[in-house]
């Protein structure tokens, strides 16, 4: 078993491991074509056959490594890795074609398993889900507001856009994504209320701008305390859970230094008196 762990950890077995995950996705790419594909189907599928099982040796030696299935699924990661490679085996035959088709491009998933940068960002973008959720709850509030006004006061000259409570969150949607909000919605709007334009304005400066900016201010943020987590334990691959065992060393520590202040300023007062 020692000799698998090291050749499961070779810097090598990583890199050819994620040379047959970008060459099956080249492969898979190639059969979107019919031109590619009709006139060698049999070639076609004995190369997926050759990735599939490829990478089902992979998954077998990287369990042998770990020395016990419960320890081996004990990472999410390890998890996925094998919910994907088996999934290539159960889903075979007629009817399940169009399944397994699709379950053969997540493998380019596998990517993010094998690429320590990836799993920092995936792990980081995790972190972000409860911040992003009170930020899509703030965003949903903007939208429902300005849903209303806008069918209120704009129902009757453009009710293509503005017709119904549904229609104008589809026209925010669109305005939201600054994709021809203004040659498209606003001017035509212009020409029958010539005011219309303060509340286009308004709301690309609340809904695009600023709440727009808190996504991207929240993963950033994540992702710089990932990196710097990933610096202070030295490991190349965390998870989500390492991650969060940092982060509660790292308060117990400063909770640590905060006593610690604490005793010394009420031992100075102590001997003052």
């Amino acid at each position: 078993m020692g000799m698998i762990q090291h050749i499961v950890q070779h810097q090598r077995f990583q890199q050819i491991v994620i040379g047959l995950i970008f060459t099956n996705a080249v492969i898979i790419g190639m059969e979107t074509y019919p031109a590619l594909y009709d006139p060698n189907p049999q070639l076609f599928f004995w190369l997926e056959q050759a990735f599939l099982w490829a990478f089902t040796v992979e998954i077998a030696l990287r369990m042998v490594a770990a020395g016990s299935p419960v320890r081996f699924f004990k990472s999410g990661w390890n998890l996925f890795d094998f919910v994907i490679v088996a999934s290539g085996h159960l889903f075979v035959g007629g009817y399940f074609i169009s399944v397994l088709r699709i379950l053969r491009v997540l493998r380019v998933l596998r990517a993010i398993t094998v690429i320590p940068s990836l799993q920092r960002m995936v792990a980081a973008l995790l972190r972000t889900i409860p911040a992003i959720g009170n930020i899509m709850i703030l965003l949903s509030i903007l939208f429902y507001l300005f849903a209303v006004i806008g069918t209120i006061l704009y129902r009757d000259e453009l009710p293509e856009y503005f017709g119904s409570l549904h229609t104008t969150l589809l026209t925010l949607f669109q305005i939201v994504t600054l994709e021809s909000w203004a040659s498209g919605v606003m001017r035509p709007l212009m020409e029958q209320a010539p005011y219309a334009w303060i509340y286009f304005v308004v709301f690309i400066l609340s809904g695009t701008f600023i709440i727009v900016n808190l996504f991207i201010g929240v993963i950033v943020t994540n992702v710089q305390e990932v990196a710097t987590i990933c610096e202070k334990t030295g490991e190349p691959r965390p998870t989500a859970q390492d991650i969060r065992l940092a982060e509660v060393h790292s308060e117990v520590q400063q909770l640590r230094q905060e006593m610690r202040e604490l005793a010394t300023e009420l031992r100075g007062k102590a001997h003052r008196k």
